[in-house]
């Protein structure tokens, strides 16, 4: 959003009320953005009225620990939310193009890593398989009805902004700021790959762009580092980052249920055919977020 304002772009942003004392907020996009009171399942006089030539798919339940504890709902946001946002798009007839935001998650586990594009998507779990539902359907639209439809799966986002504080990063930000020791509830042995959103945003753009040659349509895109992390050394890391002398508190004994054990991307499909490749290492991606933490729960 913040790219788009900048490229003096007037970007349409559906209303919502919860996670104040985001960037959205703080920060004055919400006064800077043209607000759209409607669902997901309700986008059809939205379109009508402002017609976009980009929509940016990112509405979704993301926490997997919500999703193993309420299914439906997940499934009602994150998959029906999709094919009826994409029917509203088909719908209006306007060629907008469409970037869905699926997820490293779709894959479900496999044995042989980096995930690549060409891999089976066998979630076996709730969220994971809410995001592979809703990624074959957006693809779908693509391949079938000629729609400029493509998908983006992210390795885990973080960064400046981030108050979503169940996932790793905020949590751990807001544990140092209150001088407490960061919880980490499995064992801390998970690995996963992480992207600086800079990277990310970066990298929803140049699929966006794709979308102008038609043999995109359909596409699905990795973007990550391709380097993966254990929890336990994203938290050290933050630790060492923040000058804080604590250390985790580790509470879980292996993976929790409902988690992938190892998960991490080949991006080089979308770094040789888009030239997107991530700008931000994970020491200044987390010095950079570690400096916006300490100022706004400071």
């Amino acid at each position: 959003m913040e790219r788009l304002l900048a490229q003096n772009e007037e970007v349409v942003a559906l209303s919502r009320s919860d996670l104040r004392g985001s960037r959205f907020d703080t920060e004055g996009f919400r006064e800077r953005c043209v607000l759209v009171e409607a669902e997901l399942g309700s986008l059809g006089p939205a379109l009508a009225d402002h017609r976009p030539h980009t929509v940016f798919h990112l509405g979704a339940q993301t926490q997997v620990g919500e999703a193993n504890r309420s299914p439906l709902s997940t499934w009602e946001t994150n998959v029906r939310g999709t094919y009826l946002l994409l029917e509203a798009v088909r719908e209006s007839g306007a060629g907008t193009r469409v970037v869905v935001a699926s997820s490293d998650k779709a894959y479900g586990a496999h044995d042989e890593l980096p995930y690549r594009e060409d891999f089976a998507l066998q979630a076996s779990y709730p969220y994971d398989a809410s995001k592979a539902a809703a990624d074959v359907i957006a693809r779908s639209y693509g391949m079938t009805y000629e729609m400029p439809v493509a998908v983006t799966r992210l390795a885990n986002v973080y960064g400046p902004g981030d108050v979503n504080w169940a996932r790793i990063v905020p949590d751990t930000a807001r544990a140092l700021m209150r001088g407490e020791r960061p919880v980490i509830r499995s064992d801390g042995t998970p690995e996963r790959d992480y992207i600086y959103v800079e990277d990310a945003v970066d990298a929803y753009l140049a699929v966006a762009g794709s979308l102008e040659d038609r043999a995109h349509y359909g596409r699905a895109w990795n973007a990550g580092s391709g380097e993966p992390l254990s929890v336990i050394e994203i938290v050290t890391r933050l630790i060492e980052v923040s000058g804080r002398r604590v250390t985790p508190d580790v509470r879980g004994a292996g993976v929790p249920h409902g988690e992938i054990d190892r998960q991490y991307l080949d991006a080089s499909a979308i770094r040789r055919e888009l030239g997107w490749a991530p700008r931000w290492d994970l020491e200044r991606g987390l010095r950079a977020t570690w400096e916006w933490y300490s100022r706004v729960l400071g």
